[in-house]
């Protein structure tokens, strides 16, 4: 359990990057690759952290949608030159803020935030 304690707040922490790298808007992610390469940095440590949470603990938070998010690591990292900047644009946008919110009431269920 300590492990999957450190990857949470490792995942929330990645998230919280991800957001803040991400708060200019749309256009300036587009424009900056330096900006992009940070965000698709932190998704795929993101996505790798929730590689090595417990079976347990991922059974307990059916809601969570792990196995997408742990598909996302095999796509930046094997399939990087095919990956399409609106596609993360939309995990920024849409699916970031669902998993953030996921992730602290995990946090706060283990006492952990």
């Amino acid at each position: 359990m300590k492990d999957d304690q450190l990857f949470l707040i490792h995942i929330k922490e990645c998230i919280e990057r991800v957001i803040k790298y991400t708060e200019e808007g749309k256009d300036v992610f587009f424009a900056d690759i330096k900006t992009q390469d940070a965000v698709m940095r932190n998704l795929q440590i993101l996505a790798e952290s929730t590689q090595r949470l417990s079976d347990s603990l991922k059974g307990r938070y059916p809601e969570v949608d792990w196995r997408n998010i742990s598909g996302f690591r095999n796509v930046a990292v094997h399939e990087y030159l095919s990956i399409d900047l609106k596609m993360i644009w939309d995990i920024v946008e849409q699916d970031l803020p669902v998993l953030e919110e996921q992730i602290e009431a995990i946090l706060i269920e283990q006492d952990l935030s």
